[in-house]
């Protein structure tokens, strides 16, 4: 069998791509390493409960043609993203509002809240922020950096606030209103059902080999298709001759509750440094559910090693040079295409996976 195109991996933006090919007429064979499709957005199915294996996926978008799009494969409920954020012994809500705010000081308007961000500023009289914490001081003051940032930030980086680069947080969203949705995005929800059957609908047609490593299989099948989209890490496809690529990584415990609700919630960051998980998922919620049991997931970041399951590109200056090289090289490649987190070295919100990976199939087939 020959194919018109080999994709490289089974998540969102190979699943996209193999699905505009097709409307095509185009031939695809579908290769991903592990046992399932969907990639990261992969959910698993225990009593009912979609569980989001890899993390919370939120789609949210203010795009509208990408909303239609997805709507296409799924009905997307109403769900809005609303997060608690536990600090020691002290709630509070995410992002950063109205109902934060008069939480943390006992206020009730939005001048009261300016004035004191602003005075805790004014106090630090920081001007050149030389790293994350002086950054993130300059921008919220004090007691919002403290109690919500600066734990947070270090598990998820693994290293101490001073020790960031100050352009990690580019800007922290103050909001002087009285409203707990998370994204700014117009159009929000979860897939009912999950986002495994979306991803199963966009592949039905090709031909898929789960459990296949893309880097053996090319080896003794190397003229199995015309060209290549490749979603894999984009260092691997160069077998790492100019280095390796770092990246955060995440370990998720899972846990099946005889309780009918846990947190009350989908999403509770926990912000103290002390806590080892960043945040605990509790994922019926996502879809509303009244299962008698529930299943919640704990998030602990790590650092990635060769081997690991990488989740989020290091964005520093080291990593930047590399990457470079990798970009250029990748520009010479004849008949491959590369895609997605890992075959860019970028971080991706799912719609913007999918907003790239229609640029790259009407690119390629127009």
């Amino acid at each position: 069998m020959h194919y018109d195109y080999l994709i490289v991996g089974a998540g969102l933006f190979g699943a996209v791509f193999t699905y505009e090919a097709m409307k095509q007429g185009k031939r695809c064979l579908v290769v991903d390493k592990r046992d399932y499709v969907a990639g990261n957005i992969y959910c698993e199915t225990v009593d009912g409960i979609h569980v989001h294996k890899y993390g919370a996926h939120i789609f949210h978008t203010s795009n509208k043609e990408i909303w239609e799009y997805m709507n296409q494969f799924a009905e997307f409920n109403h769900y809005i993203n609303s997060p608690v954020a536990v600090y020691k012994d002290e709630l509070y809500n995410l992002p950063f509002n109205m109902n934060t705010f008069s939480k943390m000081w006992g206020i009730k308007t939005p001048q009261e809240a300016k004035d004191i961000i602003a005075g805790q500023i004014a106090e630090l009289g920081i001007t050149e922020p030389k790293n994350l914490e002086e950054q993130a001081l300059s921008l919220a003051g004090r007691d919002v950096y403290e109690k919500l940032v600066k734990g947070y930030t270090e598990k998820q980086w693994g290293r101490d606030c001073r020790d960031l680069p100050s352009f990690i947080i580019k800007r922290l969203p103050l909001r002087f209103v009285y409203d707990n949705n998370y994204f700014n995005d117009r159009y929000q929800g979860i897939p009912v059902g999950g986002y495994t059957p979306i991803v199963e609908k966009m592949l039905e047609g090709a031909d898929v080999l789960l459990q296949t490593d893309y880097f053996e299989y090319r080896k003794a099948n190397p003229d199995i298709a015309d060209k290549t989209v490749y979603t894999g890490m984009l260092d691997q496809y160069f077998d790492f001759r100019f280095g390796v690529l770092e990246y955060r990584s995440v370990r998720f415990e899972h846990e099946r509750l005889e309780m009918e609700n846990y947190q009350g919630n989908a999403v509770v960051n926990y912000t103290e440094r002390e806590v080892p998980y960043t945040r605990i998922i509790e994922h019926k919620h996502f879809e509303f559910g009244t299962q008698p049991v529930t299943v919640i997931s704990r998030e602990y970041p790590s650092e990635w090693k060769k081997g690991d399951e990488p989740y989020y590109p290091v964005n520093d200056a080291k990593n930047e040079e590399i990457v470079k090289k990798y970009r250029e090289a990748a520009a010479l490649e004849q008949n491959v295409i590369f895609g997605g987190r890992l075959g860019e070295y970028r971080y991706y919100d799912m719609d913007k996976v999918v907003e790239a990976a229609l640029k790259a199939v009407r690119t390629e087939l127009k």
